[in-house]
């Protein structure tokens, strides 16, 4: 499946947008990562932590969106983009959307 942030793809004739797909997970943080995270603010620097389970999190949400795509018989998703959110304390929901296209 070929994901692309542009409306086009390079060298390739899209005959039909199927439309929007998307992928969404929400992630809690951990009470262990969150009183790490807390003794890193003292110092600053990277929380590598919360980067590893936001990666983790896109991981997923891009997945869901993949297979959300193949359902529809896509050959590929252009347009695509991430966002994120606080839904509660504690916990985000990242999302990854997109428009399903045929490719000729």
């Amino acid at each position: 499946m070929k994901l692309v942030n542009i409306d086009y793809i390079p060298g390739e004739e899209i005959t039909e947008a199927l439309g929007l797909v998307k992928g969404t997970i929400v992630q809690s943080k951990n009470i262990g990562r969150d009183f790490m995270a807390s003794m890193k603010t003292i110092v600053g620097g990277e929380i590598t932590g919360y980067t590893d389970m936001l990666i983790t999190a896109r991981q997923i949400a891009t997945k869901r969106m993949v297979d959300d795509a193949m359902s529809l018989g896509a050959d590929a998703i252009i347009n695509v983009k991430y966002g994120s959110s606080s839904v509660m304390s504690g916990a985000a929901e990242v999302i990854a959307y997109g428009t399903a296209v045929k490719l000729k």
